[in-house]
């Protein structure tokens, strides 16, 4: 059932129609997205504290440790040759800084708590919000391509520290984008943080996605302290399993009987999504307290598969249950798509999505 057929559902009023993110073509302008820059609702108030570490992995621990004594040591800004100039002009000095990597990169497979880590690294740095950035790797590329290379440069210098969860090794451009942009950062005096996923098949190979990952920075691999973190997905650790689609009529009562959720049929969305740029998608659920889907299926092509990681990740970060009818979640992306290069992307998809899933199970209507 498409949106729009359920938006004149007999016996349903217009306002108590479903929102569509068909219907939503949100512009979103730079500085909001400078502005955002910060842990997602989600993780706002993730501390280390809040960090329960499997005790069967003592690795979890020790990131912990470790990253408590990187945040304790950013308390001051650093000497990068001279008085940095702040953003308004003013003389800005800095201490010498100390021995060691200035960055610190987080390795492991999927939901082993590294955003919630690098989060929490965040908030334990010693500085003002203004002065810390986190976002995902998609994010800060969009940032470039928002700003230009060198405005995003002058804004992110004064930073004591740059998060960047999700770093992307799979495109070669953004890749090299990213690492230029990173070494101008460094230069700068600014701290990095960073995590990225390491496939299940590389899990029991002794060989964590930090090999790569340090690879393809290059010059800036000094830079970086890798720390493993060891552990199954946290998502589901404990937890029943999925609950499987529900049908149509189910999803579409639970959409109208919830306040702010949106309906959308799943194949008229990802249409949709060709027309809205990724880094919109996060304002494209603004408001929306649950999304509901029907007639999942899964998806034709790489293009249309990667525009659906980003709004799993912007959903996901946002905490918006998704209940949907048609395939499991699992079945989303084809054998192919799972083996290929963009496999790291869509192991996570799979992950979050069904996630939210279980979430929205309480939304259901009897």
């Amino acid at each position: 059932m498409s949106s729009s057929t359920a938006a004149s559902r007999p016996g349903s009023t217009a306002d108590a129609a479903p929102l569509s993110l068909c219907s939503r073509e949100p512009h979103v302008p730079a500085d909001r997205l400078v502005a955002e820059m910060v842990p997602p609702p989600r993780f706002d108030s993730v501390r280390f504290a809040t960090y329960v570490p499997d005790p069967n992995q003592p690795s979890q621990t020790e990131a912990v440790r470790a990253l408590e004594g990187f945040a304790a040591g950013l308390g001051v800004p650093l000497a990068t040759g001279g008085a940095k100039r702040g953003f308004l002009g003013f003389g800005r000095s800095r201490a010498k800084a100390p021995a060691g990597p200035r960055g610190v990169y987080l390795d492991g497979g999927y939901g082993v708590g590294k955003t919630h880590l690098l989060a929490s690294l965040w908030h334990a740095t010693p500085a003002e919000p203004a002065l810390k950035a986190f976002g995902t790797f998609v994010e800060l590329t969009n940032l470039v391509g928002a700003l230009g290379f060198q405005e995003t440069v002058r804004t992110l210098s004064g930073h004591r520290l740059l998060c960047i969860d999700e770093f992307e090794l799979d495109d070669p451009g953004d890749t090299v984008l990213v690492s230029t942009l990173l070494g101008r950062l460094v230069d700068a005096g600014v701290a990095l943080a960073a995590t990225s996923n390491t496939l299940p098949g590389k899990l029991g190979e002794g060989r964590f996605a930090s090999v790569d990952f340090l690879r393809e920075i290059q010059g800036l691999s000094a830079h970086f302290r890798a720390l493993r973190i060891d552990g199954e997905d946290y998502r589901h650790r404990g937890l029943p399993e999925a609950p499987a689609p529900y049908s149509d009529e189910q999803v579409t009562r639970t959409a109208y009987a919830t306040e702010g959720a949106s309906l959308d049929d799943f194949p008229r969305l990802l249409d949709h999504l060709a027309k809205v740029h990724p880094s919109r998608y996060g304002a494209l659920a603004d408001g929306v307290r649950a999304v509901c889907l029907t007639d999942v299926r899964a998806v034709p092509d790489q293009s249309t598969a990667l525009r659906l990681v980003v709004l799993a990740d912007r959903l996901y970060d946002r905490e918006v249950p998704v209940l949907a009818s048609g395939v499991p979640f699992d079945a989303l992306f084809s054998e192919e798509m799972l083996n290929g290069g963009y496999r790291k992307k869509y192991f996570r998809a799979i992950s979050r999505l069904t996630a939210l899933a279980r979430d929205a199970k309480p939304l259901v209507a009897a």
